[in-house]
């Protein structure tokens, strides 16, 4: 798999020093650390890219290994839709799949060997006496009154936590720092909690569990990790990453905090994901318009195209919100390279050529994609009655309207210049039902008629006789506001969620070259956008189209200026 040339960042610039002064023996080491209780989100496909991406820039090993210390929330099927999306991206973590579960037993261990060097004890006191008891950032924390157990006893109560002897939050056992650090993460943390919770690995074994602080620079340490690279918010951690290892004299990574990915118009946090999956307010997981890697997939988003976008968006120390429009810049680029080019139309309206013969079919040339010529063309069917867009008629258009009217001429892409002779309406309603037009057989190719004249429009069409039916999802932004988090007093972030942002199209007729397309295929519908059959729901005799992404519309941004300017 290849990879764009990767662009100078500070976490470079730290690894390419430690290298210079060869202070890991010249290895580069990193990991992917994920906790299975959820999907995989667009955040974490940039640590993705990132932690594979240094390993390979720099001949090193990446890990993929799963942080599940918290048995109440995880589950094997998110272990493996994480192994899929990872794959799907592109990387390979080879024979080096680890999970924190695999070193319980050591993890215990090395806590035995704290509470030797007087370094952690056993407490009783409560979760919310051991918060009230910590302080503040202006006030030191007040010391638990079981701190000064002897070693022997430490050992012996952390042996019966161990055996199940005590019920669940009776006891902790706790590191012994500074109540009156600066960092309150310092004073004295929780290392293991009694938790008769049943683990998806382990069973019933265990029943004290470490925390994320114990578990995460111990397996580090472990797996030889050279560079543990997190998110910002675990900066103020670092401290005690730091002071476990120097206590334990083991190895030493280095943590490195980088900023997070934040996204406009959606949420990457996975405990709200999984509130929306809950609540019914989307499909799922990979519903497509989640933010999660598996949405993005059955949207149609390429996995070349998110790798850009994670190089494009960089590697910096301040959060900060992309714009999701960038990221939509990358999915419409690749697959200009890359979609074949089909005709689509949405809404349908009917289209009688008067003067062209009945139970006449010509088979006309199409370019498949002008950007590839080594994909080729294919044949589209035309006939007597078409298919148009139904916005591509108006009887009174405004300026700058091109497109078809009554007296109006327009191309038909591949076929014939047609012209609008006049527009049936339903009575009842005064909706229009049909135009009736006539076709020129001069212009057969879309091609400049002998007398000269020309066009400002060119339409795509289908062929009703040979149309194939199929449903079709537009997807737009799942909030309405750039910052999900901008709500009014009183409200909370599930009220900027978008009543809009999926509309579903039936009876859309396609032409027939798509009436086998495989699921998870990606197409150009001309003039429309990019759409991706529906890897879930679409069947030969039923198709589903998902929206990937919207072609750049000039008209769209007419009509938009018009609006603003009124």
């Amino acid at each position: 798999m290849s990879h764009p040339e990767p662009k100078k960042h500070f976490i470079r610039e730290i690894i390419e020093e430690d290298l210079r002064t060869n202070k890991y023996q010249g290895r580069v080491h990193t990991r992917f650390p994920p906790e299975p209780n959820g999907f995989l989100h667009i955040g974490h496909a940039k640590s993705i890219c990132l932690n594979f991406g240094l390993a390979a820039q720099y001949n090193g090993l990446c890990n993929l290994r799963f942080d599940d210390t918290n048995p109440e929330t995880e589950e094997l099927s998110y272990v493996e839709s994480i192994k899929e999306d990872v794959r799907w991206l592109g990387f390979d973590w080879q024979d080096r799949e680890f999970y924190a579960s695999d070193y319980f037993d050591r993890l215990y261990e090395l806590a035995v060997e704290l509470i030797k060097r007087g370094k952690a004890y056993v407490c009783d006191l409560t979760a919310e006496e051991v918060s009230e008891q910590r302080g503040t950032l202006t006030q030191p924390g007040r010391e638990s009154p079981y701190r000064n157990r002897t070693v022997e006893e430490n050992l012996d109560l952390f042996r019966r936590m161990k055996e199940g002897e005590f019920p669940d939050g009776s006891k902790t056992l706790r590191a012994k720092i500074d109540m009156a650090h600066p960092n309150l993460l310092m004073r004295d943390p929780v290392l293991y909690r009694i938790r008769r919770e049943h683990h998806y690995r382990t069973g019933n074994r265990w029943l004290i569990y470490p925390t994320y602080d114990w578990a995460h620079g111990q397996s580090d340490s472990i797996e030889g990790i050279t560079h543990s690279i997190c998110t910002l918010e675990f900066e103020v951690h670092r401290p005690l990453y730091d002071w476990f290892l120097d206590e334990l004299g083991i190895h030493h990574p280095q943590q490195i905090e980088f900023a997070r990915l934040s996204l406009s118009h959606t949420v990457l946090s996975k405990r709200r994901l999984l509130e929306l999956v809950r609540e019914g307010r989307v499909s799922g997981w990979d519903d497509p318009r989640m933010p999660t890697i598996s949405g993005l997939r059955r949207r149609g988003y390429t996995p070349e195209s998110i790798r850009n976008f994670c190089d494009l968006i960089g590697v910096a120390k301040v959060n900060s919100i992309v714009d999701m429009a960038l990221l939509e810049d990358c999915v419409r680029e690749h697959l200009n390279k890359i979609a074949p080019r089909v005709m689509a139309v949405l809404r349908p309206l009917r289209v009688v050529l008067v003067n062209y013969p009945e139970g006449r079919v010509e088979e006309l040339e199409a370019v498949n994609n002008p950007e590839d010529p080594t994909q080729g063309t294919r044949s589209v069917p035309f006939s007597r009655v078409l298919y148009i867009e139904r916005e591509d008629f108006m009887e009174e258009p405004p300026k700058k309207f091109y497109r078809l009217a009554p007296g109006r001429e327009v191309r038909l892409r591949y076929a014939y210049f047609i012209k609008c002779l006049e527009a049936i309406k339903d009575p009842r309603t005064g909706e229009v039902v049909e135009l009736r037009c006539t076709y020129d057989p001069a212009t057969r190719g879309g091609d400049t008629p002998p007398d000269g004249r020309k066009v400002k429009a060119t339409l795509h069409w289908v062929s009703a006789e040979h149309a194939v039916d199929a449903e079709v999802r537009l997807y737009n932004p799942l909030f309405i506001k750039r910052d999900a988090d901008e709500v009014d007093e009183g409200a909370d972030w599930k009220s900027n969620l978008n009543p809009n942002s999926l509309e579903r199209l039936t009876g859309c007729k396609l032409e027939p070259s798509l009436r086998f397309a495989l699921p998870g295929s990606r197409y150009q519908f001309e003039r429309l956008g990019y759409f991706c059959a529906d890897s879930k729901d679409a069947r030969p005799e039923a198709l589903v189209f998902n929206r990937t992404v919207t072609l750049r519309d000039p008209w769209a941004n007419i009509r938009k200026a018009g609006r603003e300017n009124d």
